[in-house]
Parts: C-alpha cells; sequence; structure tokens
C-alpha cells in the first residue's frame, strides 16, 4: 500500500526509544492504536498487520511506559512535541530540516577495532597490542548533518577539536554543496541539536557562528535543542550515525582518509545516502564570545523556552522589528 509505511513511521518517530547505536528501535504506542491513527489517515489495516511492519522496519513492541534515559527534565516530552510539531510544519512548507551532532571521536592508526569483519579462516587482521594514540596520526573528529526529509548525510571529518566553529564550518560545507542546490526556494532553515557539546544550547559561539552562517547564506535559522539527557534521541543518531558505525565494525581505521571512505560508502536498504569530506582546518578552544557581541546577535527567543527554541536572523534588522 504505498505511503504506509512512511507514515508509519511518521507516527511512531516522535515517541521512540531505544539505543540509537542498535538496529532495534522500539515504541510506547500500541499497535490497536497505531492501526486506529491509520486507519483515520485513509489506510485499511489491523493492528496485527502493523506490528509485522513495526518488525520489518526494526521497531519492537513493548510495554506503554517511560524508560530511564538520562536527566528526567519536567518539560522534556514538551519540548519532544514542540520540536516534533515544528519538524511537521517546516517539511510541509518544503523548507529544509537538518539533525546535527558531532559523533564519536576514533583514534587513528593500526589499532584493534571493535566488532568482527569476514576474513580467511587463521588469518586475522594483526594490529598493535595497546591503544596509545599516534601524535602525527591523531584522531578523527566527525560533525555530521542529516537531512530529514532526503534520508541523506554530509559528514565533514576533522582532525583538530570538535568545536562551534567547526560544528558551523560542516553546516556551511552541507548547505553550500547539497542544501542549496535541494532547496533553491528555502527561506528558514530548521536545526535540530542536542543541549551540550559543541553546538549547546548555551553556547556563545555556535549562536555566533551561526548569525554569520544566516547572513552569508541568506536564510532565518531556527534551532530547537533536545532537553538536557535526550539528545540520543536526535535523529542522526539512529538515522546516520548507528549505520555508519556498523559500517566500519571491525574495520581498522589507518587514517582519516579511510574513515571519509567508510563513511562515505554506508547505505541502507531505505536509501539512505551519505557523503563525508576531510575538514582540514584548525580550530581553536577557548574563544570567547563578550556580552556586547551577544547584544549584537539578532536572535529571537521562541515563546516557549526560548533557551532552547530560537531564531536567528539574517539581518539585525529584522530581529528588531
Amino acid at each position: 500500500m504505498p505511503g504506509l509505511e512512511d507514515a508509519l513511521d511518521d507516527l511512531v518517530e516522535p515517541g521512540s526509544r531505544g539505543d540509537p547505536e542498535c538496529a532495534l528501535r522500539w515504541t510506547t504506542k500500541s499497535t490497536r492504536n497505531l492501526a486506529d491513527e491509520l486507519t483515520e489517515r485513509g489506510f485499511s489495516i489491523t493492528h496485527s498487520v502493523v506490528a509485522k511492519l513495526l518488525a520489518a522496519m526494526g521497531y519492537s513492541l513493548q510495554a506503554a511506559s517511560k524508560s530511564a534515559e538520562g536527566s528526567d527534565h519536567p518539560d522534556r516530552d514538551a519540548q519532544f512535541r514542540y520540536l516534533a510539531g515544528l519538524v511537521e510544519r517546516f517539511r510541509a512548507a518544503g523548507e529544509p530540516v537538518i539533525s546535527v551532532d558531532a559523533k564519536k571521536k576514533e583514534l587513528i592508526g593500526n589499532f584493534a577495532p571493535a566488532g568482527r569483519q569476514w576474513r580467511p579462516a587463521g588469518q586475522p587482521v594483526e594490529t598493535d597490542t595497546h591503544d596509545f594514540p599516534d601524535p602525527e596520526l591523531g584522531k578523527a573528529v566527525p560533525y555530521g548533518v542529516y537531512d530529514v526529509a532526503a534520508n541523506a548525510g554530509w559528514v565533514s571529518v576533522g582532525g583538530s577539536s570538535d568545536t562551534a566553529e567547526f560544528a558551523v564550518s560542516a553546516i556551511r560545507r552541507w548547505w553550500a554543496e547539497v542544501g542549496a542546490v535541494a532547496y533553491p526556494d528555502a527561506t528558514t532553515l530548521l536545526i535540530t541539536a542536542d543541549s551540550g557539546g559543541s553546538n549547546s544550547s548555551r553556547g556563545r559561539l555556535w549562536k555566533k557562528e551561526l548569525a554569520a552562517f544566516a547572513k552569508d547564506a541568506g536564510l532565518d535559522v531556527v534551532v530547537c535543542h533536545f532537553p538536557p539527557g535526550t539528545s540520543k534521541w536526535n535523529k542522526i543518531e539512529h538515522c546516520l550515525f548507528s549505520h555508519i558505525s556498523m559500517n566500519w565494525r571491525g574495520r581498522v581505521l589507518e587514517s582519516r582518509e579511510v574513515v571519509v571512505n567508510l563513511i562515505a560508502g554506508t547505505t541502507t536498504r531505505t536509501g539512505l545516502t551519505v557523503r563525508a569530506e576531510l575538514d582540514h582546518g584548525v580550530y581553536q578552544k577557548g574563544i570567547k564570545v563578550t556580552d556586547h557581541e551577544m547584544k549584537q546577535l539578532p536572535i529571537v527567543e521562541h515563546e516557549y523556552h526560548g533557551d532552547w527554541n530560537y531564531t536567528i536572523k539574517k539581518s539585525p534588522e529584522e530581529s528588531r522589528q
């Protein structure tokens, strides 16, 4: 039935739970409720068929109860609903929606990887017996951008530091190479991100760099952060990063070029495509943004949780209207 799986995934996704690094996801919504909602949308389907579809899509039905998942902020569920509503509105309008985050840093060198791969019997890949970082090779620092509507990822692989400047540089690269082409009529970009790290909701440099990007791209940038302790529910974690981790499981990451090639070779049966590039930039830690600089930024906080939800206008004049 055309559109059935997409409709089911849309119903389940805002309330989905589970370890994003695992292929298995689970949902707190019962199959009977899901069948009723699908029927209201024009699909003729029973709860038993819903259960079979969910299993095929990587879900498993669980009891309708919350799980322990980091700090339990009192506004967590309300923020999830607010964010999901914005995503739905932006997608309906054809405006771009991206999920962003930094992936775990990876040691570069002849180190034993997690997982296994097929090899001739008795001929394992020989690796170093220790995991001391190589001062020359360092680490790979991946920062990802996931286009929600296109099911497509972009990953910038750096060798410097995971800073706000690096994070926004990855977003700039994605927009220049992919986003501007895919969304030529876009006026606004929605970014969903966690509340910590290089894209922290409290990060001054993150907001300053985004303001510069908004001006250069000619876009208003709307940012919605996940509540503290819930960052792994961001789509990029289970729609992109988990598949990258599975793709290079058991592979020795000898160089950043190998990391880029393995990331770019990541695909799924649901049509995920990924582009990856090396970022040779050197990003300094500890850059300070003064109170005066912050006051000049064209940031408009939303009425609901302005600390998590805000719009960065493409020009200071618009923010004062």
